[in-house]
């Protein structure tokens, strides 16, 4: 069995020496992150170009201060105040710098001022193939920024009871395939049912298994590996 890639996690180390994992959102759930705010702020100008139409000039220079504010101020407050712009908190992603400390003011504007690069030649196609490409799903703005949009983790799911069982391996594993069943083990708990499951199919050669039957068995190679037996 090759050694998978669990999941597209980004390891960063504090200044204490505490590894901290960060699970880097990828192209898909940005882009509907973007496409929410977009929609958010369309229509705040559509209900607002109603009363400004009645102040005429005043209001048409108005409408276009709004605008701008709306379309270029709006995510760069957004993420320097609270990591996130509402399309970003419905989607549950944040921007983060590279170390993974919370992105600051001058991170924010130039990552949001350069999705005018990101943007060319249309439809965001540098950005695209950038965080394709990429093995943290970053744009050009986040490589220059120094940023980097994660999954925030689901507080509301809880650990799952622990596993006791042991099971061995039915082959020899290398070294990095034991490294991946207990870096499985390790992460699955703060994952969804289903996302385990997704995960531990990658695995479906060695456990013989599918569904949580093939989660059960790799926790219990796992703790096999881990000389629990």
């Amino acid at each position: 069995m090759a050694a998978p890639m669990l999941d597209t996690y980004r390891e960063v180390v504090t200044p204490e020496g505490v590894p901290l994992q960060l699970p880097t959102a990828g192209p898909m759930p940005r882009a509907l992150a973007w496409m929410i705010d977009l929609a958010i702020r369309m229509g705040s100008l559509m209900i607002l170009s109603i009363p400004l139409a009645l102040l005429e000039q005043f209001g048409q220079g108005l409408y276009l201060a709004l605008m701008f504010l709306l379309m270029w101020a709006y995510p760069i407050v957004c993420e320097a105040l609270w990591g996130r712009t509402l399309g970003k908190r419905a989607l549950g992603l944040r921007v983060l710098s590279r170390d993974g400390a919370p992105v600051g003011w001058m991170a924010s504007i130039t990552r949001n001022l350069l999705r005018t690069v990101d943007m060319l030649p249309f439809g965001y196609a540098l950005g695209l193939l950038s965080s394709l490409f990429d093995p943290h799903g970053r744009r050009l703005g986040d490589l220059v920024a120094g940023t980097v949009v994660v999954h925030e983790p689901l507080r509301y799911l809880l650990p799952p009871t622990t596993i006791d069982s042991v099971l061995a391996p039915p082959q020899p594993l290398r070294p990095q395939e034991q490294a991946a069943v207990m870096a499985f083990a390790e992460r699955a708990p703060r994952l969804s049912a289903p996302r385990q499951q997704e995960l531990a199919a990658i695995a479906e050669p060695l456990t013989q298994a599918s569904g949580q039957v093939g989660v059960l068995r790799l926790y219990a190679m796992a703790n096999w590996l881990l000389g629990r037996r």
